[in-house]
């Protein structure tokens, strides 16, 4: 698993190849801190997120994301009432910019990842282990400064062997290195 989210960011880096030539003096590295929120099958579950990026080009950029669950919740299965918490993510995505402004970026992300969820009940199986999924999502970020941001955006993953997916919610501080 993880030799394929690195084979996907390294795939998404040499794709990029024809676009350095519109390439800034060197890529803009980031970290951010997010809070995100995700719905998966009528659990509403939160983690805080770190991601690490470089965007390669004004347009383009890879990203790498961990998070560990912070908040879980309780559902209704035939078998009883299950709490369910998503225990950890890790994921890694080719990142697309749009620039509105100099402050202000659109961005498009697709990538591939994995999610492994708990519960305390054996009848909600599909919420029981480690889940891989492709992800996909739209989000914008807004510079307040030359180092300094805020970022919120809309991610969907769609669990691969499975019928379960999600969607999360997040927003968080970026800092540009």
């Amino acid at each position: 698993m993880k030799t394929l989210i690195a084979t996907t960011l390294v795939a998404g880096s040499v794709l990029a190849a024809p676009m350095f030539a519109q390439a800034q003096t060197s890529p803009d590295i980031y970290g951010s801190l997010n809070y995100g929120q995700t719905r998966t099958k009528g659990a509403d579950t939160g983690a805080i997120q770190g991601r690490v990026g470089a965007k390669l080009t004004p347009y383009f950029g890879v990203e790498g994301e961990v998070a560990g669950g912070v908040d879980s919740d309780k559902i209704y299965t035939p078998g009883g009432p299950a709490r369910v918490k998503m225990e950890h993510q890790v994921a890694g995505y080719a990142v697309g910019y749009l620039p509105v402004n100099p402050n202000l970026d659109l961005t498009a992300r697709v990538g591939y990842g994995t999610t492994k969820f708990s519960t305390n009940n054996p009848a909600a199986t599909q919420f029981d282990g480690s889940r891989d999924s492709w992800n996909y999502g739209v989000g914008a970020e807004y510079k307040l400064d030359g180092k300094n941001g805020i970022r919120a955006d809309w991610t969907k993953s769609e669990y691969t062997k499975s019928d379960l997916s999600s969607n999360t919610v997040s927003v968080g501080y970026v800092r540009h290195f």
